[in-house]
């Protein structure tokens, strides 16, 4: 006779990606930190193809407190937020929480999140205060905030903070999309009725060195502009219209310089560097247009988001979701070696 076992009020998902040196701070945290709140809990550990001893750590860690732990394995390394959205999938708590594993972000923090969900809305972000980051990397944030914000209308103050709490129904909507590219903490904010923001404590990382170098943040802001405004493309259309009158004008202005004053030297330079100016625009153009189209065609071919290799989980049965994985990719209890990567 089976047991029936309440599901948890709280799934905490944490993305995992070479933080072997800081896992062992995580855990003297994360656990008390959550055992204060008094509530059911669940903690979700995603391994996101980490190549030290990361997923070994995590399966050792589930064997020590298999009552409220789960781990999945992803087979390589797809993203922060393709491991966030497998969380997703497998959470079954009313409130998820999300929580980076460097410890940016204290895990002491959750209650406060829990506590504002608690009064009614259904998504809570997070605002970092008294960031421990360097001067170029907090105004560069400001900076594409503001971008981001003029440009798809989405209103996070603080959009590199993962630490965001986000209700069941947001979290089941979020589950039903299935973009190849996304940006979470942007998505949920679409689809709330009531979003909110609080502050949070911010410190230094455990251990360890950040994932994103400025090539990735400068690729994520893009990808979070293209996947939630068709403005890019508008504002180049309109600059296109703009230099083609200007262009026109310049032409005829030109020709009236030759038939009065007749052939200058000075303006074949002229000529020269308006030609290279749209040669640049085109350029551009062409490579933004370039970047909707390709977002199509990893759309269109169909192929997984991700893939799990394994799902360390003691409780009943967790079954792939929505066709994301690839069949026979999971187990439920894989030797230590084929965990780690």
């Amino acid at each position: 006779m089976s047991t029936f076992v309440l599901p948890p009020a709280v799934s905490v998902v944490v993305p995992v990606y070479n933080e072997e040196a800081g896992l062992a701070a995580l855990f003297a945290r994360l656990y008390p930190a959550l055992d204060a709140l008094g509530e059911r809990y669940e903690i979700i550990f995603v391994n996101d193809g980490s190549k030290d001893r990361s997923a070994a750590l995590l399966a050792a860690q589930q064997r020590l407190r298999p009552d409220v732990t789960r781990a999945i394995l992803f087979n390589g390394n797809y993203g922060q937020h393709m491991a966030i959205l497998a969380g997703f999938e497998h959470s079954r708590g009313d409130i998820v929480v999300t929580l980076d594993a460097d410890l940016q972000n204290p895990p002491e923090e959750i209650g406060k999140l829990v506590a504002k969900m608690r009064e009614g809305f259904d998504y809570v972000g997070t605002i970092r205060r008294q960031r421990q980051d360097s001067w170029f990397r907090r105004n560069a944030s400001v900076a594409m905030n503001n971008l981001r914000e003029k440009i798809t209308h989405v209103r996070m103050t603080d959009q590199g903070c993962m630490l965001r709490a986000y209700g069941r129904d947001v979290v089941d909507t979020i589950n039903r999309c299935s973009e190849v590219n996304t940006f979470v903490p942007a998505l949920a904010y679409t689809f709330s009725l009531r979003p909110t923001e609080i502050e949070v404590a911010h410190e230094e990382r455990a251990a360890g060195e950040s994932k994103y170098s400025l090539f990735k943040l400068v690729r994520l802001n893009f990808d979070l502009v293209t996947g939630f405004s068709l403005m890019p493309l508008q504002i180049m259309s309109f600059l296109g219209i703009a230099l083609a009158l200007a262009s026109g004008a310049l032409f005829i202005y030109l020709m009236l310089q030759r038939l009065l004053f007749g052939s200058q030297v000075q303006g074949v330079f002229t000529l020269f560097a308006i030609t290279f100016c749209l040669l640049g625009v085109l350029l551009f153009s062409m490579g933004l247009l370039g970047e909707y189209i390709g977002r199509i065609y990893e759309q269109v071919r169909g192929r997984p988001r991700y893939v799990v290799q394994a799902v360390l989980d003691d409780t009943a049965d967790v079954q792939p979701a929505h066709g994301l994985h690839e069949a026979g990719a999971e187990a439920k209890a894989p030797s230590l070696a084929s965990s780690s990567r």
